[in-house]
């Protein structure tokens, strides 16, 4: 609070502020030594990035362990701007997007300037703390929205305007008594989304997709996934390519069955890497490894209350790898090869 009086005995005393601390968000994506680039991943990258372009938001959608987040970095490091993430929450109010009160601030000025008279001021004032959203469309960056279906419809309301009207609604914004902020010409938004028959996921009302351009991603195609498995595991690629080739067979089992995802071959492949092993039907390493990270992933097949998925793993494992076959070496001995 200002004021016209001065003197040596005029004074105005420390201001006493209640503030919750908040972080740098921003983050600025660099491509990672692993990550895998082919030609199905350079499409799905020129048509998001086209889009964006153009500044509409790009909805990247499909089962969990398709790689949706992964993308969405991949692209928003295109850009070459910096980017706010933001997972969803079934916990999300609006407030948790655009920004709340978080404190206060309070005045005080003591006037002693005719010692015989004492005034004393107070003046409190609500301090206001952006958000995530307001900071990213105030300084055009890249918003990252990951999994936005697990906050509930109604806090992604506040999402429409800024997609439409590039113009976001704020409450009486830092004291300002400003009503809305205008959406900075490079902010850009990329969404990701699972399945609605996920557990902890919402419904998206219908005017926000309709603001969104969806793109739908499934399980990367089979070369794609090889080098991805190779490249984050270290395994040879021949041992990577039947550890994705296993897979790849076990996710045609049962029925709405998108697992086992890359994340299984990744797993896999990682620890055969640091056992030594390799992907044999009489590799002891192998053996213990496919059945702990498979079996929990593959659907739920059974006859008569027990089941099948042991009996279901070993047909797949022995179509991709073979049978193991007897034979002798030049020294008499017997050995097993695959067949």
């Amino acid at each position: 609070m200002k004021s016209s009086m001065n003197g040596p005995e005029s004074r105005e005393a420390p201001a006493a502020t209640v503030i919750l601390p908040v972080a740098d968000d921003r983050v600025v994506p660099e491509p990672s030594d692993h990550f895998v680039v082919t030609p199905y991943v350079q499409t799905l990258t020129r048509r998001a990035l086209a889009y964006l372009e153009v500044g509409y938001a790009v909805h990247f959608a499909g089962p969990a362990g398709a790689g949706k987040t992964t993308l969405a970095f991949h692209v928003a490091a295109q850009r070459g701007r910096p980017v706010t993430l933001l997972h969803g929450d079934d916990e999300f109010g609006s407030s948790d997007l655009v920004g709340k009160d978080a404190g206060y601030r309070k005045y005080r000025l003591i006037d002693n300037f005719i010692h015989s008279v004492l005034k004393t001021e107070e003046s409190m004032e609500s301090l206001w703390v952006d958000n995530r959203l307001t900071t990213a469309c105030q300084h055009g960056q890249t918003l990252i929205y990951d999994e936005f279906n697990r906050s509930r419809p109604e806090a992604n309301n506040v999402l429409l305007s800024v997609l439409e009207e590039k113009i976001l609604n704020l409450p009486r914004r830092r004291g300002a008594r400003e009503g809305y902020l205008e959406v900075h010409p490079e902010f850009r938004a990329i969404f990701t989304s699972n399945p609605e028959e996920y557990a902890g996921i919402h419904k998206t009302q219908d005017a926000l997709l309709d603001r969104l351009i969806t793109i739908h991603i499934n399980h990367f195609d089979r070369d794609t996934e090889i080098q991805i498995t190779a490249a984050r595991s270290g395994l040879a690629e021949p041992d990577a390519a039947r550890v994705v080739d296993i897979v790849r067979e076990l996710r045609g089992v049962g029925v709405n069955n998108h697992r086992p995802t890359i994340r299984a071959c990744i797993a896999m492949a990682r620890m055969l890497a640091h056992c030594g092993g390799h992907v044999e039907v009489d590799d002891p390493s192998f053996s213990w490894i496919s059945r702990d990270v498979l079996n929990p992933d593959t659907a739920k097949v059974t006859r008569d209350g027990q089941s099948l998925m042991p009996q279901i793993l070993d047909e797949v494992i022995r179509k991709v790898c073979g049978s193991p076959k007897r034979r002798r070496n030049g020294a008499g001995q017997t050995a097993t090869e695959q067949v």
